[in-house]
């Protein structure tokens, strides 16, 4: 009787890290530059080389070896432990949002407001332009 290991399926890995931090598969190939489908594939693959794994350990907030380490029983274990505001010292030490959507929304603001200061000058640079055609008329 011989006792195999489970492989280290890393992609699936990749999926339960990013259901964890509730991030859709299309969510993930834009941060990526990728498509949908490229992620699927991804997270159906029992490895992925080591540039392709930084990239999205980047975009999941956790280091490549969090995500190489990852166990759901480590994450069961962190949470049952849990007992005060310490940081969490399993495998996903860095396991937190890369940023925060508020930020995303003030930097959407301030570029909508910059848009609409060109399109005003834009249209104040017209009318001067025509009234300068009608003075020479």
């Amino acid at each position: 009787m011989t006792t195999e290991t489970k492989p280290n399926h890393i992609g699936r890995k990749i999926a339960r890290i990013r259901e964890l931090r509730g991030m859709k598969q299309e969510t993930l190939a834009e941060e990526l530059g990728i498509s949908q489908q490229s992620v699927s594939s991804i997270e159906k693959s029992e490895t992925l080389d080591d540039i392709k794994l930084e990239e999205v350990a980047k975009v999941l907030g956790v280091t490549k070896e969090a995500i190489e380490n990852f166990s759901e029983e480590s994450i069961f274990h962190n949470i049952n432990n849990f007992n005060d505001n310490s940081v969490n010292n399993g495998p996903l030490t860095n396991f937190h949002c890369t940023f925060n959507p508020l930020d995303k929304l003030i930097i959407a603001y301030e570029e909508k407001e910059k848009l609409y200061e060109r399109l005003l000058q834009s249209e104040k640079d017209k009318v001067t332009y025509l009234e300068e055609m009608l003075k020479k008329k």
